[in-house]
């Protein structure tokens, strides 16, 4: 009976927040199980996490640029009173994305892919019409409903987002996929606020035309989705925003050449200075340590933590690191609470020494309720003022298939020395006119785009490899 009256007091108060919740952009009503300075909390945790785990681009005055531009268009949607915040992730993903509560990324990976700054008003357009609209919560709401988790899969993968700090549903958020009718409506209203702001909104088309030669560029093993991942660019799309176009939308400002100058020496692909693989080894200059990574394996290299996946994706090693004064044995007797609280029971403890470095490890089987257990191996290494912690993870029952290799790639941690691996610097955009004669190729050549990289480009200038682009014309090109 009890049990009863609960599943109708919760269902009351489901049908009482759907009747209340009237939904900004349309004025109709709609389901919603968050209030708005619900919505804004979790959009403050959610930045904070994205922060932290992506990494935040070090140009204030880029970011100030997309930050004035961002603000401008929020101020003429349904909801200029949010908390509004635009920010340069230092990623090469091309993605840009919303969370609840007004917090608006782009990544300088798409910042490179666009050409004028009515491209950017028209993606932060985009994404403002997400936030207006409450796409993300009414999904929130509508999974929360169903008693259905942001984060699903085997118990493993479970596991290792908890212990690789994903699991928590503010960066759930960015995984969202997006449906049909909510990308038609964030693309309306993308272009309602980029014409408002003065700029043409056609060129939301001409991005939307880029992302579709480009594919979903994700930027390699990146546990940040590819714009196309959770924004679906359908075959009709692009014509939906052609439709939505006005013959007076041509006087409207597009810009290219100050948006050109702004972005001109933004980092260019994935940056050595914080972390790179190369043959078969993972360096990371700025700490000054290196390992080796497995045969097969991925690598996703970010601010927080390297998290190395086997190819068939049933294991993992995650190494996270951070200044402590306390030994490599006392840091992890600290974390073995927390461990214990998650379920799991202590098998067994070593004390060694790798490389000149002291190192202890704790062995633990992890228990879930309907689930099969998980081995954890913790292994800490103490170097410097840093201790670093290993976390390799798999089903308990196939642990020692992969013991080999966890042990191997522990076992190689040491410090880096190399000068020639140290000092690596980024490729970085530059900005060159071009002449009037030559074809792109022949420009980016000049302008030292390698070989393979050509295409890209290429479509990152709007132009074929063949084209001769006119005299004074801006193109992007490497150095």
């Amino acid at each position: 009976m009890r049990r009863k009256r609960s599943a109708t007091l919760i269902l009351l108060l489901l049908a009482a927040a759907a009747a209340c919740a009237v939904n900004p952009v349309t004025g109709e009503k709609e389901f919603m199980l968050y209030s708005e300075n619900q919505e804004i909390q979790l959009g403050r945790q959610t930045d904070e996490e994205v922060a932290a785990t992506y990494g935040v681009y070090d140009d204030a005055v880029l970011t100030a640029y997309v930050d004035r531009l961002g603000k401008a268009l929020a101020a003429r949607g349904q909801r200029p009173g949010l908390p509004w915040r635009f920010t340069v992730l230092d990623s090469p993903v091309v993605n840009a994305f919303a969370v609840p509560g007004g917090s608006v990324y782009v990544t300088r990976g798409i910042l490179a892919l666009m050409s004028s700054e009515a491209e950017l008003a028209a993606v932060l357009g985009h994404e403002i019409g997400h936030v207006n609209a409450r796409h993300s919560m009414s999904q929130m709401s509508k999974a929360q409903a169903a008693q259905i988790g942001l984060v699903l899969g085997s118990a493993v993968s479970r596991q290792f987002a908890k212990y690789a700090g994903l699991a928590g549903a503010g960066l759930q958020v960015l995984f969202l996929k997006f449906s049909r009718d909510n990308e038609n409506q964030a693309d309306g209203l993308g272009v309602e606020y980029s014409r408002a702001a003065g700029y043409n909104p056609a060129d939301m088309a001409v991005t939307f035309a880029a992302l579709q030669k480009m594919g979903d560029l994700s930027g390699g093993g990146s546990s940040m989705p590819g714009f196309l991942s959770t924004h679906p660019l359908t075959a009709d799309r692009i014509a939906h925003v052609q439709n939505l176009l006005a013959p007076a939308d041509k006087s409207l400002a597009r810009n290219p050449d100050a948006y050109l100058r702004r972005v001109e020496n933004v980092v260019y692909g994935e940056d050595p200075r914080q972390g790179y693989v190369e043959n078969g080894v993972f360096y990371h200059p700025g700490l000054r340590f290196q390992f080796a990574v497995p045969a097969g394996w991925t690598v996703e290299n970010m601010p927080t933590r390297v998290t190395l996946v086997t190819a068939d994706q049933a294991a993992g090693l995650i190494l996270q690191g951070g200044k402590s004064t306390d030994s490599a044995e006392d840091f992890l007797k600290k974390q073995a609470a927390e461990i214990s609280k998650s379920g799991g029971t202590l098998l067994g403890e070593n004390r060694t020494t790798i490389n000149g470095l002291a190192c202890y490890e704790q062995a633990y089987t992890i228990t879930q309720a309907n689930e099969a257990p998980v081995q954890m191996r913790l292994s800490c290494l103490k170097k410097g003022d840093w201790v670093y912690a290993f976390q390799a993870m798999s089903a308990a029952s196939a642990f020692a298939k992969y013991e080999t290799e966890f042990r191997r790639a522990v076992a190689s941690f040491r410090d880096l020395i190399d000068a020639s691996m140290i000092n690596r610097s980024p490729k970085r955009l530059a900005v060159v006119k071009a002449g009037g004669k030559e074809s792109l190729q022949a420009v980016l050549k000049k302008g030292g785009v390698p070989d393979q990289s050509l295409s890209r480009f290429a479509v990152m200038n709007g132009l074929d490899l063949t084209a001769v682009p006119a005299s004074g014309r801006l193109i992007k090109a490497l150095k």
